[in-house]
C-alpha cells in the first residue's frame, strides 16, 4: 500500500491471540481497523510533504514509521504528521456516535467504537517517544534548544513517563480487592520503557545520522533563502561542543573568535560537519578546521 511495507508488530499479534481466545473477535477486527485508519492518515500527511516512508509497523495504539529523512525533516512538517493520526480518530468517533444516534447502529456498537477511538486519539497524544504526543513535544522542544539537548530530554522524558505507566497497570494488583495487572497497559508499558531506553543508548549515534543529513538542510536553506543561526565559539572551542548546539530547523554560520572578541573566521556550518565526520576526531578544536 502507498510503496511502502506494511507489517504487524508482535506486540499487536499477542493482543489479537488474546482476543481471539477471550471471544472477542470482532472487537479485534474493529480495533485493527481503526489502528490502520489512524496510521494512514500519518501516512498521506507524510506523503504529501513529500517524505519517503519506507516502512509502517502496526501497534495496539498505533504504529511506527521509519522515514527516510528523519530528524532533519522541518518541525512544523513532523508537527503535521504526528496530529494527522488522531485526527482520524475524531472523525471516526464521530461518525459512531452519529450512526448511533440516527439508528443505524445500535447504541451499544456505536459507544464501544466511540470510546475505541477516543482511547487510541488520547493515548497517542502521551508525550512519550514514538507515540505522537511525543512527537510533538520534540518539535516543540527542537524549536527551544539545540537538537541533541531535545534528544537528552525526549529520551529522559519519555523513559519516566514509560516507568510512571508500568506502575500504574500493577497498582491496582496492591491497592485494590481482588484487583489484578493491567496486562495491556503493562505490556505496552514496557514496550516504550524499552524502546527509549535503547533510544536513549543510541542517542550519540542518533546524533550523527543528524550530521550526515545536515547537507539537506543546507540546500533547503540555500534554495529557499532565509537568515543564518550564528553560533559563537572561541578559537579553542572542540568541534563537538559546536555541534552539540546545532537546531534542527535552522542553518549555521559558525563565528569563531579569539578571547579579546576579534572575529578569526566565519565558517559554513558544512565545513564543520564534513571535519568531523572526514576524520571523526570531535576533540580537535575548531581553529584546526582553517590552519
Amino acid at each position: 500500500m502507498y510503496g511502502i511495507n506494511w507489517s504487524v508488530h508482535p506486540l499487536f499479534v499477542l493482543v489479537m491471540l488474546a482476543s481471539i481466545a477471550t471471544g472477542y473477535f470482532v472487537e479485534l477486527i474493529t480495533l485493527f481497523a481503526i489502528v490502520l485508519v489512524h496510521e494512514i492518515g500519518h501516512v498521506l500527511a507524510a506523503k504529501g510533504f513529500g517524505w519517503t516512508v519506507h516502512e509502517v509497523k502496526l501497534l495496539p495504539f498505533g504504529g511506527v514509521a521509519e522515514v527516510e529523512e528523519g530528524a532533519n525533516l522541518p518541525a512544523r512538517e513532523d508537527a503535521i504528521v504526528a496530529i494527522a493520526g488522531p485526527l482520524q480518530n475524531v472523525w471516526m468517533g464521530a461518525l459512531a456516535w452519529a450512526f448511533g444516534e440516527t439508528g443505524l447502529w445500535n447504541q451499544e456498537w456505536s459507544l464501544y467504537v466511540m470510546h475505541a477511538n477516543i482511547m487510541i486519539g488520547l493515548f497517542n497524544l502521551l508525550p512519550i517517544l514514538p507515540l505522537d504526543g511525543g512527537k510533538l513535544l520534540q518539535a516543540a522542544l527542537s524549536r527551544m534548544m539545540p537538537h541533541r539537548q531535545t534528544l537528552v530530554w525526549m529520551g529522559r522524558i519519555s523513559l519516566v513517563l514509560s516507568c510512571m505507566m508500568i506502575i500504574f497497570a500493577v497498582i491496582p494488583a496492591f491497592h485494590e480487592p481482588g484487583g489484578g495487572i493491567q496486562a495491556n497497559l503493562l505490556a505496552v508499558g514496557l514496550f516504550l520503557l524499552l524502546t527509549n531506553w535503547t533510544a536513549y543508548r543510541h542517542i550519540p549515534f542518533l546524533f550523527i545520522r543528524f550530521l550526515t543529513h545536515r547537507a539537506d538542510v543546507s540546500s533547503r536553506s540555500m534554495a529557499l533563502g532565509g537568515w543564518a543561526l550564528p553560533i559563537v565559539v572561541s578559537k579553542r572551542h572542540s568541534i563537538a561542543s559546536a555541534l552539540r548546539l546545532f537546531r534542527r530547523d535552522s542553518y549555521h554560520l559558525i563565528v569563531v573568535m579569539e578571547e579579546p572578541g576579534n572575529i578569526v573566521a566565519v565558517l559554513p556550518e558544512q565545513q564543520l560537519v564534513n571535519g568531523y565526520l572526514a576524520e571523526g576526531k570531535a576533540d580537535r578544536a575548531v581553529l584546526e578546521l582553517f590552519m
